[in-house]
């Protein structure tokens, strides 16, 4: 088992996959297989079938459904070369998310503790980047000059364009200042690398604890409110 997932995740990152979708399709795939106990090249379609029937027994979500089909479709059809994945599950449910109001949003701002702090939630909110594609900002793909700044290799391994709010100029340059010379990410961490995911998720929840706010507070849930 261990060779086969290998081999579909050389196939995953050489396709550009995300890390985050990379460890879903290897889960999935692994769970799968622990239930069939046979091996990869012998699995047909009426064994997934079942995987599929027992899961929904078991009141898998439709979401999760649609994950799992997706993963083992493409270890099955793009690593195998196997097409034997041709059947329908229900659709995965749409929900429409919760937002942050405008007010909440300031008094998250206004609970920051310092300027790096307040410049995170501003850009999240303003800019709608996702955390990954904040953290892994460089300097040298901002234009504060011209309120633009481009997302390298986001979702998809595409580029992206981004405007940069008036109101966030001033704080934005602020905070350029105080960084040393030779930065080349907008939001350093330590030894050499960026601020984690995991960084900007503890900034928002302490701000979001001291905003007093009862909504449940990430930067997913800015990224929505932006939109």
């Amino acid at each position: 088992m261990i060779r086969i997932l290998t081999k579909l995740e050389t196939e995953l990152r050489i396709r550009g996959f995300s890390d985050h979708t990379i460890k879903n399709y290897l889960t999935q795939n692994r769970l799968f297989l622990d239930y069939i106990k046979k091996q990869p090249e012998t699995i047909e379609e009426d064994d997934i079938k079942q995987y599929f029937a027992d899961m929904q027994k078991n009141n898998i979500s439709n979401k999760t459904l649609a994950l799992k089909k997706a993963a083992l479709m493409f270890f099955y059809k793009g690593v195998l070369n196997k097409d034997i994945i041709k059947f329908k599950t229900p659709k995965a449910e749409r929900k429409i998310p919760e937002i942050l109001t405008k007010e909440e949003v300031k008094s998250l701002i206004d609970s920051s503790k310092n300027l790096k702090s307040r410049l995170i939630v501003k850009l999240l909110y303003s800019t709608g980047l996702r955390v990954s594609e904040l953290t892994n900002l460089r300097l040298k793909d901002l234009s504060v000059d011209k309120k633009e700044g481009w997302v390298r290799k986001g979702k998809g391994s595409k580029d992206r364009f981004f405007k940069i709010s008036d109101l966030i100029i001033e704080d934005l340059n602020k905070y350029i200042m105080k960084l040393p010379d030779k930065e080349e990410f907008l939001f350093p961490g330590k030894k050499n690398k960026t601020l984690t995911t995991r960084n900007v998720q503890k900034i928002i929840g302490r701000a979001a604890l001291k905003a007093k706010i009862t909504k449940k507070v990430s930067p997913h849930k800015l990224r929505h409110s932006f939109a």
